[in-house]
């Protein structure tokens, strides 16, 4: 056996397991691991980031692009801190990502060394990453890491997946000892879950009588990679099919029996088609309150009446927000391939049906164009969208922001084949984007990746667009500038009629920006500000065709900026605001069916 020190160990089984990148920023608590990469054994691109917090959201879009986990390390004290908005991005959206973080010497612990949180107990930063982890450990002895590092990918790479978090202290990272590094291949289960017979039996035996079902298809139908059995079960029984935030890509959306994404910001003909449907086959979708609208019967879903078949490999989700006619806890491909096989080769005739969808669809389309193809300058959200769609391949990834953008995105950028959508759907974490983006363009080097997104989500991590240039990572950077958190104002408007801290303004109250295209050209990157309407398409273009770093501002209208709100968001209104608006907010919370 090989006698290494526990950086080393980290190391070789990274590169072991097929890991193709780590990124992160080399603390004082982490140089002992680090300095591991350099080893011809376990020689890892190691990729530089300016915020730890991007470390994680990096390897995080390299995972939504692949479904390869890839690393993030940091040191201890506040560069470990740093990465919990990226670990609860990557918890609550289920994706997987492997955390390493430095930890004090374990002979030292509790004495408040640099950077030690200890007031409670020693080293306490362990007990903050559990909330935000799928699993989590700390090691005290070498030799323990070799198993503790096949236990983290197992986590990683079975069941539901998530970050989990490793700790390794600074002496262990520096000592050696005789150990085996462990066969990946030898620790975890082959193949997926299958389906209970008995749970598809009666999946599809309630199918068989559905008048007007629909599937709603979540992000984890593209983790298990289920989008062609999903294909296949519409168009055998004829069934339209609506996405979630994050379950967008799964299904082409130039389909006909694509109807759209449900929810608070998702589209009239989603919201229609699922709360009139009388079978609702959830496919890796967990009804969060932005994909339900907050549980009000009949705004997004209808369920009772309609019977529900709930497809999920984590049991936790079968019936949390809505009771199951039939729980099915498997993965979600082969719980779907199962269900296709038990029907017949043809469904009911649902000519009807589907002539319905087809005239929400156009009404829907007349309703969009008001917006996507608008002149007006600064633009809507939703002109540089439609722009962008017309000059990118058709297997371009698009990576939105949070907030108005995340919405208009959904809404308006049709999207074709599975993992060309990423978007922090669960937690909308601001600052995820930049990152991600450069995570994913990382990952598929071969594609066109563009982040969309708006200024106050760009300024959260704009100091990332340098990876574009480092990192060898040509992502086109698309800033929609409309000089604050508008989809922030707009909520507060509407919930109060007037709004604060939400708007980016000098002294005198006039508008404030950076000039993003300087910004962008500082950096080292291609940069444009679109002055005027006509020149936007043109504009694009150039920017796509470069194959370089770029950057396009889009001046946004401050008033014009948000998408349709559909559906409904549980949102209460203070007690003060005794107008049409309370009357309405109790109004419809009275029927929420989660309780």
């Amino acid at each position: 056996m090989p006698v290494l020190t526990g950086g080393q160990i980290v190391a070789r089984t990274l590169h072991n397991y097929g890991v193709d990148c780590v990124a992160g920023i080399p603390g004082h608590g982490i140089w002992s691991l680090t300095d591991a990469f350099l080893d011809d054994e376990s020689r890892i691109p190691f990729i530089q980031t300016f915020h730890e917090q991007s470390a994680v959201h990096l390897a995080d879009g390299y995972y939504r692009v692949t479904g390869r986990p890839q690393a993030a390390v940091t040191s201890i004290g506040a560069g470990a801190s740093n990465t919990v908005i990226g670990m609860g991005t990557a918890f609550t959206d289920s994706t997987s990502v492997l955390v390493i973080t430095g930890g004090p010497p374990t002979h030292m612990r509790g004495h408040g060394l640099l950077q030690e949180l200890d007031r409670y107990t020693a080293n306490d930063f362990p007990k903050v990453a559990e909330a935000v982890s799928k699993r989590h450990w700390v090691v005290t002895r070498v030799e323990e890491l070799p198993f503790v590092l096949h236990r983290c990918f197992n986590s990683m790479l079975t069941g539901r997946p998530g970050p989990v978090h490793l700790e390794v202290p600074m002496d262990v990272q520096a000592e050696a000892a005789d150990v085996q590094l462990h066969d990946l291949a030898r620790r975890v289960p082959a193949g997926r879950q299958h389906p209970d017979p008995e749970a598809v039996e009666r999946a599809a035996g309630i199918l068989r009588t559905a008048t007007r079902p629909v599937i709603v298809v979540g992000g984890g139908a593209i983790t298990s990679e289920a989008s062609d059995q999903v294909l296949a079960l519409a168009e055998r029984w004829q069934i339209p099919v609506v996405t979630t935030w994050n379950g967008k890509s799964a299904f082409p959306e130039d389909h006909e029996l694509f109807a759209g994404s449900v929810g608070q910001t998702g589209t009239l003909v989603g919201n229609a088609i699922a709360s009139s449907a009388d079978v609702v086959i959830s496919v890796g979708c967990r009804f969060t309150d932005w994909s339900a609208s907050s549980y009000a019967k009949g705004v997004s879903f209808s369920i009772p009446p309609a019977k529900l078949i709930h497809i999920d490999i984590d049991p936790h989700e079968i019936g949390k927000n809505y009771p199951a006619e039939v729980g099915i806890v498997a993965d979600a491909q082969r719980a779907v391939a199962a269900i296709v096989d038990s029907l017949p080769a043809k469904g009911a005739d649902r000519s009807e049906y589907l002539a319905e969808l087809a005239t929400l669809k156009r009404d829907w389309e007349e309703k969009l164009a008001g917006r996507r193809d608008s002149d007006r300058f600064p633009f809507t959200s939703q002109r540089p969208l439609g722009a962008l769609r017309s000059v990118l391949p058709r297997d371009a990834i698009i990576v939105a922001g949070s907030g108005n953008t995340q919405g208009a995105v959904k809404q308006t950028f049709p999207v074709y084949s599975p993992r060309t959508h990423l978007t922090s759907g669960g937690f909308s974490s601001m600052g995820w984007a930049v990152p991600a983006a450069i995570g994913a363009k990382l990952a598929r080097p071969d594609r066109t990746v563009v982040c969309v997104l708006g200024d106050g989500d760009f300024l959260m991590t704009a100091q990332e667009i340098a990876l574009s240039v480092t990192a060898g990572a040509p992502v086109v950077f698309v800033v929609q500038n409309n000089a604050g958190y508008m989809s922030i104002r707009g909520g507060q408007r509407k919930q109060t009629s007037r709004h604060i801290g939400t708007e980016f303004s000098h002294p005198d109250g006039s508008p404030y920006s950076p000039d993003f295209a300087a910004m962008g050209r500082a950096f080292g990157i291609e940069s444009w500000k679109v002055s005027d309407a006509g020149s936007l398409e043109s504009t694009l273009r150039k920017a796509v065709q470069s194959g370089a770093p770029a950057l396009v501002e889009v001046p946004t209208d401050r008033d014009a900026a948000g998408p349709w709100v559909p559906g409904w968001w549980d949102f209460p209104v203070p007690a003060y605001v005794t107008d049409e608006r309370q009357d309405e907010y109790q109004r419809t919370r009275a029927t929420e069916q989660h309780l």
